[in-house]
């Protein structure tokens, strides 16, 4: 395999500072997404849940169901029991027997009160369930509209986005492997460590790109100079020189511009 081609110090700050700026623009398209997936995501949760929950209501208002079904069997049983019971008692021995059937047929009674009283909570409580049941599918209407809002923004986002961003991403692989592994890494680590993702900056009126911290006129001159790879002693951030910046801005652009 054929050696790479020692880069200078010039060439190495140039391929890093194309490499930020590409890594910078898939940024910007992220943040363009923004919460958006995440938005989708807990939306589509929650309608899956509207729709668990409603499953479980109409499971519980047909087990009612079953239980108000078995309480009229009940209700029927007893009712026959009662009538058999009152047919014996016309043909009675005596009171004793008569005592016993009429004890029979009084709690067969008691039986029928209390299962018609359990039709009638149960039969409130299927109405109660019911009334459940239209708030959570009107919540559920609701959500689904706005999850198909949501998903529309999305999708219209992905379509213009999406193209770039992966281009982008090949060109960033592909700027890597022109950078030796050393500077790539230290690239990442700085890159990981700062909020803006911003690990190459040029200098700005004297300080160093989104720094307050003025550096001192010998360090400009050796950025500008071009002979080492100079950090920031506040940020870590690898510094160069506005000119270089620029060239390489304008440069990059216009790859942009024809992904």
């Amino acid at each position: 395999m054929a050696k790479k081609k020692e880069s200078t110090v010039e060439q190495k700050l140039r391929a890093l500072y194309d490499l930020q700026l590409i890594d910078s623009r898939v940024d910007e398209i992220r943040n363009v997404r923004g919460e958006l997936p995440l938005e989708v995501q807990d939306l589509e949760d929650e309608v899956q849940g509207l729709k668990t929950r409603i499953d479980k209501l109409k499971t519980d208002v047909e087990t009612i169901n079953f239980e108000i079904a078995a309480k009229k069997n009940l209700i029927e049983e007893s009712k026959a029991l009662i009538k058999k019971y009152s047919e014996q008692q016309k043909n009675v021995r005596n009171s004793r027997e008569f005592n016993s059937l009429t004890k029979e047929v009084e709690f067969q009674e008691l039986e029928i009160q209390l299962a018609e009283k359990n039709i009638k909570e149960f039969k409130a409580q299927i109405e109660q369930k019911k009334e459940v049941i239209t708030e959570t599918k009107e919540k559920l209407t609701e959500r689904e509209g706005h999850l198909k809002h949501k998903k529309g923004e999305l999708d219209a986002i992905l379509a213009e986005t999406e193209k770039e961003e992966k281009a982008l991403l090949k060109k960033s692989e592909e700027f890597e492997q022109q950078i030796e592994e050393r500077l790539v890494n230290a690239y990442k680590r700085i890159r990981h460590n700062v909020k803006n993702g911003l690990a190459v900056v040029p200098v700005e009126r004297g300080a160093s790109g989104g720094s307050f911290f003025t550096i001192p006129p010998q360090v400009q001159v050796e950025i500008a100079s071009r002979k080492k790879i100079i950090t920031d002693e506040h940020s870590g951030r690898i510094l160069v020189d506005p000119m270089l910046a620029e060239e390489e801005q304008d440069k990059m652009q216009k790859m942009f511009s024809k992904l």
